[in-house]
């Protein structure tokens, strides 16, 4: 592999900054409001029935997506066309899902953000595949700072352009904003990925032999299956509160506009995160992924408790950007850390499918024991709020349980033996 320039490798990372803009941008505001409008009653349980069952196409796809991106012998090379073709899905899914809400058919809806999920997950399963075929080893961490960087400036303006314009009414704008950001990006990166096609068309494999392929003996790798676990438990940590922060702003702290505070919140938090995700993994290389991760995890338990006991915005305000701090030091060695630990080098696609699901599957679990642990703490209403607020003690399951996972995370990661 030829070592990568700046340039390059801000070519292959910018396509995640569209990525992560438009799943910002839904998640924490859009999403949401639009469910929380459609269906006042009830929402907290409605929305974590949404994402949860898009977070199924989530955890199905990237394993099939990549071993079959891994043999694709397209003159374009094995990753791009698997990211136009998905790109092309999600900007269909995004109309629907904006057509959806807008007509308060929360059915319709439902089957936008499949769509959606569909098309993400086709473009960013190949694409996932792009560091490890192109990166070399000694540059993995400096390509993962990238992506953490790009990831991180891809949510703040999500963040707050969505929880700003979803507030104000401006919903088409949001949608219309997130899909051309896509479309720019994409081009920019497709451009710039200087990926070798095969040489040879290699036999695709069979849907059978993929899903037999997917088990990854933790036997045999040990360290890949120990980073897998680490990473569940971490991004359930985060799933277990972030798609409710706007629901917390508006019952806990008071706000009169939570879907434009929650924007504000997260982009000020990401801000943090952007300054250590561009140091992170650079660091990483040379003291090491395991002790970034050990100090960036526990400090996000311990700051995650922070947020049941302020009562402000200002305080809300201080401890999210702690909390960014911590989770760009970690984000930025993620990428690095996984490809550390591949199993198979020539299955990246593959095996990066795999390793994805770590990330995908608590997203489909988080959000539902969210909405239930919500509902456990009770809600009540009053003529001055047009919907049931939930109640503080459910509030404080969710922060607890995220603490508790955040931690677990860190502690799990000294077992990971072949990564400094």
């Amino acid at each position: 592999m030829k070592p990568l320039t700046r340039f390059g490798l801000f070519g292959i990372s910018v396509y995640w900054l569209a990525v992560n803009l438009h799943w910002s941008a839904l998640l924490v505001a859009i999403v949401p409001h639009q469910v929380a409008v459609m269906h006042p009653t009830g929402h907290g349980l409605i929305l974590s029935f949404i994402l949860g069952a898009g977070a199924l196409v989530a955890l199905v796809m990237p394993p099939v997506v990549g071993a079959y991106s891994d043999h694709c012998a397209h003159p374009m090379g094995r990753r791009r066309p698997y990211m136009l073709a998905g790109t092309a899905s999600n900007l269909l899914g995004l109309a629907l899902l904006c057509w959806a809400g807008e007509n308060h058919m929360l059915g319709l809806y439902l089957a936008g953000y499949m769509v959606v999920q569909f098309g993400s997950n086709l473009a960013t399963a190949a694409y996932s595949g792009v560091i490890p075929d192109i990166v070399p080893p000694d540059q993995r961490g400096a390509a993962s700072g990238w992506m953490a960087a790009m990831t991180q400036m891809g949510n703040i303006l999500g963040a707050l352009g969505g929880g700003v314009l979803i507030q104000r009414g401006h919903a088409l704008a949001a949608y219309g904003i997130i899909g051309g950001m896509l479309v720019l990006l994409l081009t920019i990166t497709v451009v710039t990925t200087r990926e070798t096609a095969l040489s040879k068309p290699t036999e695709k494999p069979t849907l059978g032999a993929i899903i037999k392929s997917l088990w990854i003996d933790p036997r045999h790798y040990p360290d890949f299956a120990w980073v897998w676990f680490t990473r569940f438990l971490f991004t359930a940590g985060m799933w277990m509160v972030q798609p409710f922060i706007q629901y917390y702003l508006r019952d806990v702290i008071g706000s009169p506009k939570p879907a434009e505070d929650a924007g504000r919140i997260i982009g000020v938090a990401l801000v943090g995160a952007t300054v250590t995700g561009l140091i992170g993994g650079s660091v990483s290389d040379r003291l090491g992924r395991k002790r970034v991760v050990y100090a960036a995890n526990g400090l996000m338990a311990v700051v995650a408790l922070a947020f049941m006991v302020v009562r402000s915005m200002e305080a809300v305000y201080v401890t999210a950007v702690v909390y960014g701090l911590a989770f760009g030091a970690y984000y930025s060695v993620d990428w690095a850390l996984g490809c550390d630990v591949l199993p198979r080098k020539e299955e990246a696609g593959k095996d990066m499918g795999v390793w994805h699901i770590s990330m995908v599957l608590p997203q489909s679990l988080a959000p539902f024991l969210s909405g239930l642990l919500l509902t456990l703490g009770g809600s009540s209403t009053s003529p001055a709020w047009p919907e049931p607020h939930y109640a503080l003690q459910g509030y404080v399951y969710l922060f607890v349980a995220a603490s508790f996972l955040l931690a677990l995370s860190a502690v799990l990661l000294k077992n990971v033996r072949g990564v400094r």
